[in-house]
């Protein structure tokens, strides 16, 4: 299931964006030869394709001569070509390649010219796309690694799921790492009910990631056995290994599951993208080899999981009604203390100063 539901635009409050980094912008597999895609990341208008070799690429979604959308044009496997005055571009770097209206009377060079290109790569099913800061120019250089899936095993099968937020990138990526709001949000037979709430203890890490001076940043729940109120890790008991699930949250936006069972093995990332300042999407892509054998295990997961992640892009669309009016909003401890470390990470990137908020190992308690 590529998509579960197109929500309305009721955005909330707009918010700081984080730019220099990876989002996925949209399925690769949506991308076929001579066929383009618009997409929205961070405000930037984006024109996707696949070139006949396969490559991915991005544009920038307007035409640098008059700024009128290159996805109006043409694009035939090679490069694309602007409806108004027939400008044409290589789609990867965005170098112009022909000014139809040029006479051997003009000095000006085609070549010299350059549409907006973003860095596109393909990973997990996905067209990742890189967004510089705005007025940095042409990327070059080398970039960090491409965000994907763990994998632990060469045989797995893969599943993805997506969904519109109309809150800002903020409200979604607290509302991913919140732990208290499963047995009221995600009431189930097959996960939890308010019945189930009992106290739980976490242990927590610091990732600082400090080769990169912090820019991914963030902080692991450490390696422990799952909650024995959930259906689901209840079924890899059948395997007679110890569970054991981690979690990391790592900037600006992506989440790390990793459940073990011994050889068996469950992983996911989910992000939250900015599609705008006051608008999200959020991501699921997982990877497992529990099960391999047994049919429409994909299928079954694929239901369950849209299912659930139905839930959270609920509970978000009825918030938005709410933060449209700017209220007053409070973080409390234990439960909402992921959330305090995020804002405190993310400030940290933006303005490029200040330390991680956690010192070292932490525990957290709460009850869900």
């Amino acid at each position: 299931m590529s998509e579960l539901v197109r929500v309305a635009e009721v955005s909330g409050p707009p918010t700081e964006l984080i730019f220099g980094d990876w989002y996925p912008a949209m399925r690769a597999g949506e991308l076929r030869a001579k066929k383009t895609a618009k997409a929205m990341l961070l405000g930037v208008p984006l024109l996707l394709g696949r070139k006949n070799d396969g490559k991915l690429f991005a544009m920038r979604d307007l035409c640098p001569h008059r700024g009128i959308p290159l996805s109006a044009g043409w694009f035939d496997g090679e490069t694309v070509t602007c409806k108004y005055h027939g400008w044409r571009f290589e789609p990867c770097s965005g170098q112009c390649r022909e000014i139809p209206s040029l006479t051997s009377h003009e000095t000006l060079d085609p070549t010299k010219v350059f549409a907006g290109a973003f860095p596109c790569e393909e990973r997990d099913g996905y067209a990742w796309v890189y967004i510089p800061e705005p007025g940095s120019g042409r990327v070059v250089g080398e970039l960090p690694a491409v965000p994907e899936v763990p994998k632990f095993s060469a045989r797995f099968r893969t599943a993805h799921l997506t969904a519109e937020l109309p809150c800002n990138v903020d409200h979604g990526i607290i509302g991913l790492m919140d732990p208290a709001h499963g047995p009221f949000v995600h009431q189930a037979w097959w996960w939890r009910s308010r019945a189930s709430i009992h106290e739980k203890e976490k242990h927590f890490e610091p990732l600082d990631d400090s080769e990169n001076k912090g820019r991914n940043a963030g902080f692991r729940m450490s390696s422990h056995a799952p909650s024995a109120n959930s259906a689901p890790y209840k079924l890899l008991g059948v395997y007679g290994e110890p569970i054991t699930t981690t979690i990391d949250f790592v900037l600006p936006n992506r989440r790390y599951e990793t459940i073990r069972a011994g050889e068996k093995w469950f992983a996911s990332l989910t992000t939250v993208t900015p599609i705008t300042a006051s608008t999200c999407r959020i991501d699921v892509c997982a990877a497992w080899n529990v099960f391999y054998r047994v049919p429409f295990v994909t299928p079954i997961a694929t239901f369950f999981g849209a299912r659930f992640v139905r839930q959270d892009q609920q509970t978000m669309i009825e918030q938005a009604d709410g933060l449209r009016f700017n209220p007053g909003l409070m973080l409390i401890d234990d439960a909402d203390k992921p959330a305090k470390w995020y804002f405190a990470l993310k400030q940290a990137r933006l303005k490029g100063t200040g330390e991680h908020p956690l010192s070292g190992p932490v525990t957290l308690h709460w009850r869900s």
